[in-house]
């Protein structure tokens, strides 16, 4: 396909581009100086620009560029391209069996016609709070890789959404790439969980996800990393339940319940379940604890 502007009757846009390589959408960024947006799935950007809370002259889709394609296993780490859509991670072979929680994750978003369209990257750039993948991505310290004119950078997850559908990736200059995480090894599980008022098609009021290492006699947590949302404008770690979680004897958790004050203050109460498959042979946690 070739990258000459299509000329559309869409009151929306005027130009909608179809860049070959990296570098060619990125001077189509430069060139149009803001008035330019990238697109890929389009499930969010395409309403957003309905309701005019965006607006944009000119749409670069990149869903042709093959940095931004497949799941990849790089040495320690696995790579996912920007554009993989959430029904490719779910049903990822190395997702699942690596890093459990990201293909549940994944299999919850939205409708299948959403899940086979939407991608990773455009979860992550339109920084929602429930965003049912960038939990789990934050769960397995992942970091992005951005694209610009100037060259390519990698950052933290955890550092990108700065409130509701606010994001540090400049969607008129620059391109979210892909995204990578260590892999879960053999004493290593994950688990997502979700809580919404039906299974499909609504907004969590809670998403969870937990990533633990045992030690190697497989009987204390050695470490534990728990995301969550929409609790809060972002998404984020929730260190003390880490830290009560830790204390725990595996095979015996009792209920947690930190001491709260008699005067009402935001609480989260955060309940994974987990098998012995998907969580290193982990049993349910529940806790309540101070959100912050």
């Amino acid at each position: 396909m070739n990258s000459e502007p299509r000329q559309t009757a869409n009151p929306k846009w005027e130009e909608y581009l179809v860049p070959t390589a990296l570098e060619e959408a990125l001077a189509m960024l430069k060139e149009r100086q803001g008035q330019a947006r990238v697109i890929a799935g389009g499930t969010d950007l395409i309403i957003q620009l309905k309701k005019k809370e965006v607006t944009a002259r000119c749409l670069v889709d990149v869903t042709n560029l093959d940095e931004l394609k497949g799941i990849e296993l790089e040495g320690d780490f696995i790579r996912i391209g920007a554009c993989v859509t959430h029904e490719e991670l779910a049903s990822s072979s190395l997702i699942r069996e690596r890093a459990a929680a990201l293909a549940e994750g994944a299999s919850q978003v939205g409708s299948p016609q959403i899940r086979n369209v939407g991608t990773v990257g455009g979860n992550i750039v339109n920084a929602q709070p429930a965003a049912d993948t960038v939990v789990p991505l934050m769960a397995l310290e992942a970091e992005v890789e951005v694209a610009t004119a100037t060259g390519t950078r990698r950052e933290p997850l955890k550092g990108l959404c700065v409130g509701p559908g606010q994001c540090t990736v400049d969607a008129t200059a620059e391109i979210l790439t892909g995204v990578r995480f260590r892999a879960l090894g053999p004493n290593q599980g994950s688990a997502f969980a979700r809580l919404a008022r039906r299974k499909a098609l609504s907004l969590p009021i809670l998403n969870a996800a937990v990533v633990v290492t045992l030690n190697n006699g497989g009987d204390t947590f050695q470490e534990v990393r728990l995301a969550v949302g929409p609790v809060a404008p972002t998404p984020f770690r929730a260190r003390k339940a880490e830290e009560a979680i830790r204390a725990l004897e595996t095979y015996q958790p009792p209920e947690i319940a930190r001491d709260l004050p008699s005067t009402p203050r935001p609480v989260m109460a955060v309940k994974v379940r987990s098998s012995a498959a998907d969580m290193a042979a982990c049993p349910s946690i529940s806790c309540i604890v101070p959100w912050n």
